[in-house]
């Protein structure tokens, strides 16, 4: 599985890790499509699937060489540098972007999803009634969720542990936004802003020898909760990509129909006209996440009017089909001077 990766390929890997970090941070985007029209999906989900029992055995028993090389190792750890970075950097300016530009943001998003559309399905040939229904199945469900109405927080660890489950769907399942169905769930400032704003805190006292957050009730409270929900995104991250490899392997054309189909009902989600209604306390004081963001609660959609602003995010979105048909092209190319 490992193969030898020129300087280029490990840069734009990085670079793809970047985008996947980016994408899975804001609500209603998913970097399973990063991975899907970036072409290597399949490897990235192959690769976690070696996550197994056989790599912890390599593992406990000190073969840290053969433990590397049999997860796919030089893979998943310049991907997940790039998520990394992006979390400290990309996803901050994105964050700005969003919260001072958030109509061409989105147009670009959602011309980057009709292009991962086109990306997806221009080659796919195998249509048949079970990909058909597939195709509509998978529509309906993205159709669904993108109209549902949140629900409220809840810190029981079961579903917390769920919500973890739920978290990584994005980066493995292309067209499931994590982190979209966290704010469905009413967990989403609980998991992703709260718990690891305490997590932040705790860090910072410990730094300077502080260990008063051990009498700290609610303090232990928040990172018993964020441990849960770290253990529930990494059982569903090991999980969710055991059932795609076989369901890749023996059932792919209906998987792909699928993924096709949940895409474009998920297109409301990322659609660029929408009042966005902000998350608020008790007092209807507005949310901040720890980059002094708002929290976005949910989202009210509606048909634009014809004028200068709209038509520059159409612009955008036509910029956005650019930008994942110059990844495409990017791609072809490789693979003519690889071949």
């Amino acid at each position: 599985m490992q193969s030898t990766r020129t300087l280029s390929d490990k840069f734009f890997l990085v670079l793809k890790g970047l985008g996947m970090g980016a994408a899975n941070k804001v609500p209603g985007v998913y970097g399973g499509v990063v991975a899907f029209v970036a072409g290597f999906y399949e490897e990235f989900i192959y690769s976690l699937k070696r996550c197994n029992l056989i790599a912890l055995r390599l593992l406990l028993a000190g073969r840290f060489t053969s433990f590397f090389h049999y997860v796919n190792g030089r893979f998943l750890s310049l991907l997940f540098f790039g998520m990394l970075v992006s979390y400290f950097s990309v996803s901050q300016i994105l964050d700005f972007a969003i919260k001072h530009y958030e109509l061409y943001v989105w147009s670009v998003f959602f011309g980057m999803i009709v292009g991962s559309i086109y990306y997806i399905s221009k080659d796919f040939e195998d249509w048949k009634l079970t990909t058909y229904l597939a195709l509509l199945i998978g529509a309906a469900i993205g159709i669904g969720i993108s109209f549902l109405d949140p629900a409220t927080e809840n810190d029981n660890l079961w579903f917390v542990f769920f919500c973890g489950i739920i978290s990584v769907s994005g980066m493995t399942l292309p067209g499931f936004s994590g982190s979209f169905i966290l704010i469905l769930l009413g967990n989403y400032v609980l998991l992703l802003v709260d718990s690891v704003n305490a997590l932040y805190d705790t860090f910072y006292e410990l730094l300077g020898g502080n260990f008063s957050f051990t009498q700290n009730v609610e303090r232990l409270r928040m990172l018993k909760v964020l441990a849960v929900f770290t253990l529930g995104s990494v059982f569903g991250l090991v999980t969710f990509s055991h059932a795609l490899s076989y369901i890749l392997k023996h059932y792919k054309s209906v998987t792909t129909a699928s993924i096709i189909g949940f895409i474009v009902g998920s297109l409301g989600v990322v659609w660029p006209w929408k009042e966005t209604i902000y998350k608020k306390d008790a007092q209807g004081t507005f949310l901040f996440d720890y980059g002094g963001t708002y929290i976005v609660e949910n989202y009210k959609r509606f048909i634009p009017e014809l004028n200068t602003e709209t038509c520059i995010a159409i612009a955008f979105v036509i910029f956005g089909i650019a930008i994942v048909l110059g990844l495409e092209y990017y791609d072809k190319k490789t693979r003519k001077v690889n071949a």
